[in-house]
């Protein structure tokens, strides 16, 4: 919280007050509304509004967006992140939910290949945009005390830690992708609302955890790994996605009868055909997602060994100057 409390006197938004009770009683009027919409008229709703509204999305999002804003108000300019990269946190946010908390969520439980576009965009594309916009410090910068406290707590830093090993990052990141498309569990979770809502949270979670590894733009330390592990990182979680979208795509028998079972949104396409799509997008959007990754990684890093020979120069220069003025040359 460097800085916070000489910035609060002046910035717009105080850490206290009728404002920030005002801002929140708005988004939970908003999210009462939204409730109340979605249970009472879901066909009437438009696209872009829930489907089946989950309360526990709605307001990670909400506060994630207040949180964000709050902290822009509260940090010194030199510690906001740039504008590009706040344009990276929204669209991430955005993204996931707009998978998650508009009628997408209700075509994805009926074509596959629906399903598999919603899960790479919660797993690799969301979360990757909001690593890429390293708002964790703003964000942490607007949350209320008690906030900061919990996210401090020992057993949640502990968790995270532990999670973050590069190899368990790694695994987990896989590992997940996999686990939930056992034929037999994902016709579980399907059916089931309660293991759906695991699923989806344990992709979200487990993307931006690892997202967040692979991506921190600073030097090590401060960072959890060096330039090259997190380079690996990136780019090695590619080849096991590549093996599994292979797997699905040419696959000649329905591994996935729920969505039969279900009815399909586009009767025309079978369920061989909706299997190929939903491999090929397990397949290509992932593998660029790593190729994009480690070209962020590698571009820190250049940014990073830029940074020292201008030290060096500096020094040589005030070496120089000293001989100078000692020798008159």
């Amino acid at each position: 919280m460097d800085g916070v409390g000489a910035q609060s006197r002046s910035v717009p938004w105080p850490p206290r007050g009728g404002r920030d009770a005002a801002v929140y009683g708005a988004a939970a009027a908003l999210g009462a509304l939204l409730f109340w919409l979605s249970d009472a008229y879901p066909a009437q709703m438009p696209v872009w509004a829930p489907w089946d509204f989950s309360p526990t999305v709605y307001l990670a999002t909400a506060l994630a967006l207040i949180w964000f804003w709050r902290g822009l108000a509260l940090s010194p300019p030199d510690a906001r992140p740039a504008t590009w990269r706040r344009v990276a946190f929204l669209c991430g946010i955005a993204l996931t939910y707009a998978v998650l908390q508009t009628r997408f969520e209700y075509w994805s439980q009926h074509m596959f290949f629906l399903n598999r576009t919603q899960h790479v965009v919660m797993h690799h594309i969301g979360p990757f945009l909001i690593a890429l916009g390293a708002a964790g410090g703003t964000v942490r910068r607007g949350m209320p005390r008690w906030a900061q406290r919990a996210i401090e707590w020992r057993a949640v830093v502990v968790a995270v830690r532990i999670v973050q090993q590069p190899f368990l990052a790694a695994f987990l990141f896989v590992g997940l992708f996999y686990f939930w498309l056992i034929p037999s569990i994902h016709f579980r979770a399907m059916i089931d609302p309660r293991l759906y809502a695991v699923m989806n949270w344990s992709m979200v979670i487990d993307g931006v955890l690892f997202w967040c590894l692979a991506l921190d733009p600073r030097p090590q330390p401060p960072a959890r790994v060096s330039y090259g592990l997190r380079a690996a990182l990136a780019f090695g979680v590619m080849f096991p996605q590549i093996l599994l979208g292979a797997i699905v795509t040419f696959a000649s028998h329905d591994l996935y009868p729920y969505y039969d079972l279900c009815g399909r949104l586009f009767p025309s396409i079978d369920a061989i055909a909706d299997q190929h799509l939903g491999g090929i997008i397990m397949w290509i959007p992932p593998s660029m997602m790593s190729v994009i990754g480690l070209i962020v990684v590698l571009n820190a890093l250049r940014i990073h060994e830029e940074t020292k020979p201008q030290a060096t120069d500096e020094a040589s220069a005030a070496i120089a100057a000293l001989s100078r003025r000692w020798t008159g040359r």
